[in-house]
């Protein structure tokens, strides 16, 4: 399914602004702050159904009462997105809903400048971008995780009252025990998934013998629920001092190991781009393999980033797919 065209109404800068898509490659061309990433933004909004930067009250244009941005696809599908400053809903054919329904979501690979420093920034961000990308791959994943970070809220909600006994938070441990062994589970497996090809690819960028692959590390490797249960009831007194809960898999870290050291502390700035690059070569692959779709593939000013070889080789490796470009200078490959 290819995007057709799409359409913005006080969003963000833009007023009204319509974009039509090519079936390979479209590049929107401009200046810094002329809000080029806002359409990428908007296009994440219709296939995914959030922002991967802001929240709705942020995206609306300053001064009005409302934002909304329609998309239409080459089978004829339209989707809409409105937002009033209270509500926001998605409109199909045939159904109005506050979200988009999952039939309705498209996988979506997105680059951005800042992924570049995904490899030595903290472990919370990598840990947040794999879990975006295990939750496009599986349907049950993106439930469990977003059921987890509730119950985890909830449980560190009660944790700060001046009475509690354990006995309050025995229904929030269980949930968390089960959804925890669910999603460290899946980060084994998708982990090891990626790690299967990581390497093979990132020598056919970089072109040397150098290794590299994802750690997986969690406090809860091969753990029983009985024994996550467990864990959690004895760190009771531990989490009400520290007012939050110190034990589960919001703890877990994947790491970058490049040449059997951590590669934030290793690889040089080229290294990294390599690493980064191999990561979404990847990331489409699985996706395409395991959903049977090849996915929408959105550049946000990342050739700005890239020398020529590294440039050349992401467009060669996504010619297959619908690219969308942001870029403040023109090319062509």
């Amino acid at each position: 399914m290819l995007i057709k065209d799409i359409s913005l109404t006080n969003f963000r800068n833009h007023s009204q602004y319509h974009l039509d898509c090519k079936p390979d490659t479209t590049l929107i061309l401009g200046e810094n702050g002329c809000g080029k990433t806002s359409v990428l933004e908007a296009i994440y909004i219709l296939t995914r159904g959030k922002s991967f930067r802001a929240t709705d009250s942020d995206i609306i244009k300053r001064g009005e009462p409302f934002y909304r941005i329609a998309m239409s696809y080459d089978t004829g599908e339209q989707i809409s997105a409105a937002y009033d400053g209270t509500t926001k809903t998605f409109k199909t054919v045939d159904k109005t809903s506050k979200r988009l329904p999952s039939k309705n979501k498209y996988p979506v690979i997105l680059f951005e400048p800042h992924d570049l420093n995904l490899v030595g920034g903290p472990p919370s961000r990598r840990r947040d971008y794999f879990d975006r990308i295990f939750s496009d791959i599986s349907e049950d994943y993106a439930t469990s995780l977003s059921k987890y970070n509730k119950a985890l809220r909830q449980r560190n909600e009660l944790l700060k009252s001046e009475r509690l006994s354990p006995t309050d938070l025995f229904a929030w441990n269980l949930l968390l025990a089960d959804l925890g062994t669910t999603l460290s589970k899946y980060r084994d497996v998708y982990t090891a998934l990626i790690n299967q090809t990581i390497n093979v690819v990132y020598h056919s960028i970089a072109d040397n013998n150098d290794s590299v692959h994802l750690a997986y590390s969690t406090p809860v490797p091969h753990i029983t629920k009985e024994q996550y249960l467990k864990s959690l009831e004895s760190s009771f007194e531990k989490d009400r001092i520290l007012g939050y809960t110190s034990f589960g898999v919001q703890r877990d870290t994947i790491d970058f190991i490049f040449n059997d050291n951590l590669a934030g502390g290793s690889a040089s700035r080229g290294e990294t781009r390599s690493i980064i690059l191999a990561l979404k070569f990847v990331e489409s692959n699985i996706i395409t393999d395991k959903l049977n779709k090849k996915p929408i593939i959105l550049l946000d000013d990342v050739f700005s980033e890239l020398d020529e070889s590294r440039r050349k080789c992401l467009v060669n490796n996504f010619k297959n797919n619908q690219v969308i470009i942001t870029s403040v200078e023109d090319f062509t490959y």
